[in-house]
């Protein structure tokens, strides 16, 4: 058999290889502390899993969806309003996504030629930089590194590269490192794509995942984003629908035009129960985002604060749903890190090695257990002697 030479520059994504050393070690008896895949454990709030199993019993919505239903368009169009004063016009400037996945994976086919030149975060998360590849596309790797605040320093790009970039694929609050941006970024950051005429991509799936008091906002209420560029945001996280897959693309209408246009010969549209239960969460109630982030800030606060004081010196993020934490002394490696804590402590987490070069030293530590989970894990990690080298 002959395979595409493509796929050369694919391994097996890191998250099954983790599920893998899981199964293994689970089937020795041994109970696990899963802090690795950012699969949320906050299910949905009833009204929203109620509209969804009312439209799954009406044997009419089985059929191909091909397209937006109007009030899918007309929810996430008063969202954006009502959430970040953001004015879009649904026909044109927004499209559903089947998860952020999809589009992050499938954009840079409708930008990219082979050879070409995209601009991806380093560390990122992974789709960031292997959707571009997929489309054959050449990466340059901008370090976010903890001197700027783990943001990306625009003028840090050399102007060869610039010149040669295609799109820029950005994100905050960011997954893995969990930093957030100020304002005076996303102004540099359009005033950048209009210098040198780069399409960009900003992913917003964390804006609601913001601690301490902060709030975030979107890339497209800057002056001139639309003409730049598009953002992503997804139901996943904010809602607890990750399996659902509901994300939309929204901003310039030649890149939403491009994108529907290649989805178009893809996929057959979102299911409709799932367009209704999209629907019932960004039209219904709100409190349920307010639980979540309030859930997902005392997960932290356990974790870290109990990390810290049995002597793995840990930063609090001040977003998302992940811990960004160095590798403790004598280790080198993450991925050995990463193996040796699972092993003796029974807590997987992720190597940051597998978020690109700049992660090397640090794994990424998912807050997707309850309270008690977080304490087992602290106190097996204690117990397991790794902290002392």
């Amino acid at each position: 058999m002959k395979f595409a030479k493509r796929m050369e520059r694919f391994n097996t994504g890191i998250f099954s290889v983790l599920a893998e050393l899981k199964r293994k070690e689970t089937a020795q008896g041994k109970k696990i502390v899963d802090l690795s895949v950012g699969t949320p454990n906050i299910p949905p709030a009833r009204h929203i899993i109620d509209a969804l199993l009312k439209s799954a019993q009406n044997s009419k919505n089985y059929v191909y969806a091909l397209d937006d239903t109007a009030e899918l368009q007309e929810a996430v169009e008063q969202w954006y309003r009502r959430r970040y004063g953001v004015a879009i016009d649904p026909k044109t400037e927004m499209t559903s996504l089947l998860g952020s996945q999809d589009g992050l994976s499938h954009l840079g086919l409708t930008i990219a030629d082979p050879g070409d030149l995209v601009l991806v975060p380093d560390p990122c998360y992974p789709i960031f930089a292997d959707g571009p590849a997929l489309a054959g596309a050449e990466l340059y790797r901008m370090p976010q590194t903890r001197e700027n605040g783990y943001r990306i320093d625009l003028r840090a790009i050399p102007e060869e590269v610039a010149r040669r970039a295609k799109l820029m694929v950005v994100s905050y609050p960011n997954n893995p490192v969990t930093s957030v941006a100020p304002e005076s970024f996303y102004r540099e950051l359009v005033a950048f794509a209009k210098k040198y005429d780069i399409i960009v991509l900003h992913d917003n799936a964390y804006s609601e995942l913001v601690f301490d008091g902060v709030k975030c906002g979107s890339f497209l209420q800057y002056d001139g984003a639309k003409d730049v560029g598009i953002e992503f945001n997804s139901l996943s996280k904010t809602y607890g629908l990750a399996g659902a897959r509901i994300g939309f693309a929204l901003g310039n209408k030649d890149v939403i035009g491009m994108l529907k246009a290649l989805k178009s010969n893809l996929d057959y549209g979102m299911f409709l129960p799932i367009q209704k239960a999209a629907v019932a969460a960004l039209t219904g109630p709100q409190d349920c985002v307010e639980t979540t982030r309030r859930a997902y800030e005392k997960r932290r606060d356990v974790l870290v604060d109990g990390l810290n004081a049995v002597g793995w010196k840990i930063e609090k993020p001040k977003a998302t749903m992940f811990v960004w934490a160095e590798i403790p002394q004598p280790f080198v490696s993450s991925e050995k890190f990463t193996l040796e804590l699972l092993k003796r402590a029974g807590v997987l987490v992720t190597p940051g090695s597998a978020f690109g070069p700049s992660g090397e030293g640090h794994v990424r530590i998912a807050l997707v257990q309850d309270e008690d989970e977080m304490r087992c894990a602290v106190r097996r990690i204690q117990e397991s002697g790794i902290l002392e080298g």
